[in-house]
């Protein structure tokens, strides 16, 4: 009974902090505008301060500042339009108390730690966002073809994102939540519509009133720039040569591999790290039974929005590239638009089953259930994102079947390699040979490898231009590794 009453306690404070991340995150967007306007602010102080003859040479610069103004009203147009159809899978209106636990304070902390590492900056850090939330939406309980509803079985319905949460009731077997994003959300802040406009609340608003907004650090309104940076990798025409670098040669080794897909019984792809969802779409459309997961909720509130409510390709209009005046090459670079999506993703002849599965990769594929369960995995720019990669390498081989393939393709810049002041952050950041060497301990032989340079969101009119030089590989699980691997350890 006292086990039992401790559970229901743990699982409430663990509901606790997913209620608190997801309002954190939230708020990320929603306070998006006003620090976008309080950089406008900023650089009006720094005009004002020039003498009058500097002034001179400058005369468009307030020009400018409006323009920079009615960009960021755009841009916060797109994520208001994104948030009133976000359906949060949690109460996300019940209060949140944490006093009566001791070891709250210090949970919290460590929950809300997660959130903020490498957000992405200026071009000058070439760091990819890495939003850690630290709740597990998961769909572990089945495997690939039985553990999620059939997503996009029509033209007309929506991806499911699948989540799965520990309710405060106590039952240790949490069930499947289909997030359909219909529920509409109040803003609480100065979101207008295309017209200026501030939308009036519906009665299941009222949870993002303005008392409930929180005041967040700029870190986390930066990973809502770098999101807007990522929409273009994914899901503009601009960003069709990162994606070619990419995403091309997956899909052409995807190919290559399964050259005989069946309609009937398509082979199932597993896309761990799939941001907006752009490759995991790509893969379903060549035929396979495709799964992105991916860990980030600022990642997965924007995907499920551009996956599920595009009724047309060009449907919106951002700005991605006005969040820096560095290395802009003149103004009407810096504040172009970007027209979005390229395509219009229910038309795109995506493969009954596709699907996007939230959570922790570690977590949710840890899974008994998923032991063999995939023909292929698909990592892009995801390895580094671990705390321990041996793990990452030892679940992929675990959920291949044998002679299942695995096709990467990224850099090793480990997320965690620079987190400073947390003596109990984990980072193991192996070197190239070491991760191979690991793999091939795992059962896979290595049938083709090569580096691919490449970038990643990177402004491509900028002046300056991060660039990769990416692992390529493909490897292939030994048939029966896992049973000799099971034979040596009974023997040890």
């Amino acid at each position: 009974m006292e086990a039992e009453e401790e559970q229901r306690r743990r699982l409430k404070i663990e509901e606790a902090l997913e209620i608190q991340s997801l309002r954190r995150i939230i708020s990320a967007y929603l306070n998006y505008p006003d620090a976008a306007e309080e950089d406008v602010r900023r650089y009006e102080r720094s005009y004002r301060k020039l003498p009058p003859a500097h002034k001179a040479l400058l005369p468009h610069y307030p020009q400018k500042f409006q323009r920079l103004r009615r960009c960021i009203s755009m841009n916060s147009h797109f994520i208001f339009g994104m948030l009133q159809v976000f359906e949060p899978p949690l109460d996300m209106s019940q209060d949140i108390e944490f006093s009566e636990d001791p070891h709250c304070e210090c949970a919290e902390k460590d929950h809300l730690v997660s959130e903020g590492i490498n957000a992405c900056s200026c071009e000058s850090a070439p760091v990819r966002i890495t939003c850690s939330v630290s709740n597990q939406h998961c769909c572990g309980e089945d495997s690939n073809h039985t553990c999620r509803p059939q997503g996009f079985t029509h033209p007309n319905e929506e991806v499911d994102i699948e989540s799965r949460h520990q309710s405060n009731t106590g039952s240790l077997s949490p069930g499947l939540i289909n997030t359909k994003e219909t529920t509409e959300y109040c803003s609480g802040s100065s979101i207008t519509d295309s017209n200026g406009n501030v939308p009036v609340p519906s009665s299941q608003q009222q949870w993002l009133e303005p008392s409930l907004r929180l005041n967040v650090p700029l870190v986390d309104v930066d990973k809502v720039r770098c999101i807007i940076r990522n929409i273009v990798r994914d899901w503009a025409a601009e960003g069709k040569k990162e994606r070619d670098q990419c995403y091309n040669p997956i899909l052409e080794e995807l190919n290559m591999i399964f050259p005989n897909r069946s309609k009937e019984s398509p082979p199932a792809c597993l896309v761990p790290g799939a941001g907006l969802g752009r490759l995991a779409l790509e893969i379903s459309c060549l035929g396979f039974i495709s799964q992105g997961n991916e860990f980030s909720y600022y990642m997965m509130i924007c995907s499920s929005f551009i996956l599920n409510q595009s009724q047309t390709a060009g449907e919106w209009t951002i700005y991605p590239w006005i969040h820096s005046n560095c290395n802009s090459l003149s103004d009407s670079d810096q504040l172009r638009p970007v027209s979005i999506p390229d395509i219009h993703p229910a038309s795109a002849g995506i493969t009954e089953g596709f699907s996007m599965c939230g959570g922790d990769f570690v977590e949710v594929y840890s899974d008994s259930s998923q032991v063999g369960a995939w023909d292929a995995v698909v990592t892009c720019f995801f390895i580094d994102t671990a705390h321990n990669i041996v793990e990452y390498i030892e679940i992929i081989s675990k959920i291949l079947k044998d002679g299942g393939v695995w096709i990467n393709l990224g850099p090793l810049l480990y997320h965690f390699a620079d987190v400073y002041g947390q003596e109990d952050e984990m980072s193991i950041e192996l070197s190239l040979e070491d991760v191979k060497s690991v793999a091939v301990s795992y059962g896979f032989e290595f049938e083709k490898e090569s580096t691919i340079e490449t970038t990643y969101t990177t402004n491509p009119r900028s002046m300056m231009q991060n660039r990769y030089f990416a692992a390529f590989w493909t490897m292939r699980k030994k048939s029966g590794f896992m049973f000799s691997l099971l034979v040596n350890l009974s023997k040890g």
